[in-house]
């Protein structure tokens, strides 16, 4: 199981600021789980899709799609943050 984190927007968007999901056997990236909430439809597919500007951290480290993801990880999804 994961914990998955949603900050600003996508917490507004999605009703949620956090959830837990069983990892499936064949999601081993931080692609596998983003196309994983896609697929749900909806407002998850419409705020997690790919041409939308989204960045996460698994294990509070700034990740890219291929960083692997295992049970027990904390997966935040949250997006750009510029600084002035």
């Amino acid at each position: 199981m994961i914990t998955v984190l949603y900050f600003a927007r996508l917490r507004e968007a999605l009703g949620t600021g956090s959830e837990q999901i069983v990892l499936p056997r064949n999601v081993r990236d931080l692609d596998g789980v983003r196309a994983l909430l896609v697929a749900r439809g909806g407002f998850w597919g419409q705020e997690l899709a790919a041409n939308k500007a989204v960045r996460a951290a698994v294990n509070q480290h700034i990740a890219s799609g291929d960083t692997q993801v295992a049970d027990g990880d904390e997966i935040a999804f949250f997006p750009p943050v510029t600084g002035g």
